[in-house]
């Protein structure tokens, strides 16, 4: 009997359920479809500018998603996908593992609570952790942002129509400001010019001091030497030449300034990463180094003098460098550049090293002697003609090629804006204190991106062959390689 009152019981309680949840339900789609709007009322409720903006975001959300579907669908027809590459590296701790708790407490919350950081810190911090746990992913989405650089946002077009036409009045001024900067830097480049004319006589005189071709006068010499005693109350300032005595037979024979360039190239911290142990030979013979501006164009060229010398038949190596005047700011840009061939002479061609190797035959045993040049590091790289990649070259060479001419660019202001102007400086080493400089706080190899990285390795065409014996020399004297002497 219990029983039965239980199982009626039972009954009784689930239609009751059933008719509660039902009920539940059916109020909740009530509520749906009477007081929540779609999106057709919700849009009618709008004001037309409000629905221009929304349907525009709207267009603009649906295009994004496009994009990053194609860009998957492309990444899963691929090898590797960005998810498998994802997978490759480290990523989220998916273990069970107990993780460190973070919550604020007392003590580990400070006192004074810190700034908050910027976006642009944020945004940096971000991009290294990625880079560090799944460059696949930031890579992704380095390439995303990318796209949508310099897209407009839609703000602009939001506006009403006479604040837009405010806008591009301001536009019409901004590009009159542009106009006036280009006329500006024009101007000061005619100036540069000017001036240079008022330097020549001085760069004359230097010249025929250096080569001992003139001797200065009591006044320049009483002048000069109130200037250096100056210079040693200065204690910042250290001079980089060592004092001798007067009297001796040196002091007789020297004809002007010895080395007078090779001392001064070799003060300068990025050039003397150029220079190897090689190069000091030829750049000995070095007599001048001159400024000349171009007439009919924005830009200048660099003029190297030598005398007759074992190297190389030149006398004159140069490099010509044109401006382009930017479209933004107007400002003059290194737009191209364009050196010099020099015709080296064979026993004496710092450009290249002869490599020999003996190679023994695996079955006769015989040995033989193979011979090939490849390029070699040297200062007079710097005369050399590249050419910039295409735009659209997005391969490792061409990365290298860009950084090498923008390191090219970076040595000619350097020679144009102090090494020309300023040689008795860098000679006298007076030029490291005034430029900020500290030799011993340099990289020794942050200029190694100027040379060519090329692979040299090349597999000999004999598979019968062996190489038993590798052996470097130069094409004078079968010397080892040519090494920096601050590397």
């Amino acid at each position: 009997m219990n029983t039965r009152y239980s199982f009626i019981f039972l009954v009784i309680m689930r239609k009751v359920g059933i008719i509660s949840f039902v009920g539940i339900v059916g109020t909740g789609l009530l509520l749906r479809y009477t007081i929540v709007p779609d999106e057709e009322k919700m849009l009618k409720s709008l004001s037309p500018e409000t629905r221009a903006i929304y349907e525009r975001n709207k267009v603009q959300r649906r295009e994004q998603h496009d994009k990053i579907m194609e860009q998957m669908i492309e990444s899963a027809k691929s090898d590797k996908p960005i998810w498998k590459k994802m997978s490759e590296n480290k990523g989220v701790n998916i273990k069970n593992e107990k993780q460190a708790d973070t919550a604020p407490t007392p003590q580990n919350t400070p006192i004074f609570t810190a700034p908050l950081p910027t976006a642009a810190a944020v945004s940096s911090e971000t991009a290294d952790a990625l880079a560090t746990q799944n460059p696949a992913l930031l890579s992704m989405l380095q390439g995303r942002l990318g796209s949508l650089i310099g897209a407009p946002s839609g703000y602009i077009d939001s506006l009403p129509k006479a604040v837009r036409e405010r806008v591009d009045g301001l536009r019409c001024l901004q590009q009159q400001h542009t106009d006036i900067d280009k006329k500006l830097h024009l101007e000061i480049f005619e100036l540069e010019k000017k001036y240079s004319e008022l330097y020549a006589p001085l760069y004359a005189r230097r010249t025929e001091i250096v080569q001992g071709a003139a001797e200065p006068t009591d006044a320049e010499k009483e002048e000069g030497a109130k200037i250096a005693e100056a210079e040693k109350e200065d204690a910042e300032v250290e001079s980089g030449i060592t004092e001798v005595p007067e009297d001796g037979e040196d002091a007789e024979e020297a004809t002007g300034i010895p080395e007078f360039w090779l001392t001064a190239l070799r003060n300068h911290p990025q050039l003397a990463e150029l220079i190897t142990d090689r190069d000091e030979g030829a750049i000995k013979f070095l007599r001048d180094i001159r400024l000349v501006y171009l007439s009919d164009k924005p830009g200048f060229k660099l003029e190297f003098e030598f005398a007759e010398n074992p190297y190389f038949s030149n006398s004159v190596l140069s490099k010509t460098y044109v401006y382009e005047q930017s479209d933004v700011a107007g400002d003059l840009e290194f737009g191209s550049a364009q050196g010099t061939e020099i015709d080296w002479k064979p026993e004496n061609d710092l450009s290249v090293t002869v490599e020999t190797k003996k190679q023994r035959h695996k079955t006769s045993n015989r040995t033989r002697v193979v011979k090939k040049t490849v390029p070699a590091e040297t200062f007079f790289s710097f005369f050399a003609t590249v050419e910039e990649p295409e735009s659209d070259d997005d391969s490792e060479l061409a990365d290298e090629t860009r950084d090498r001419i923008e390191l090219d660019y970076e040595l000619a202001e350097e020679f144009k804006e102090k090494i020309v102007p300023c040689a008795i400086d860098w000679f006298t080493g007076k030029a490291l204190a005034y430029e900020g400089l500290d030799e011993e706080e340099y990289d020794d190899g942050f200029m190694d991106d100027y040379y060519d990285d090329e692979d040299d390795d090349d597999e000999d065409d004999d598979e019968d062959d062996d190489d038993v014996d590798d052996l470097s020399r130069s094409a004078k004297d079968a010397a080892e390689p040519p090494q920096c002497k601050n590397q």
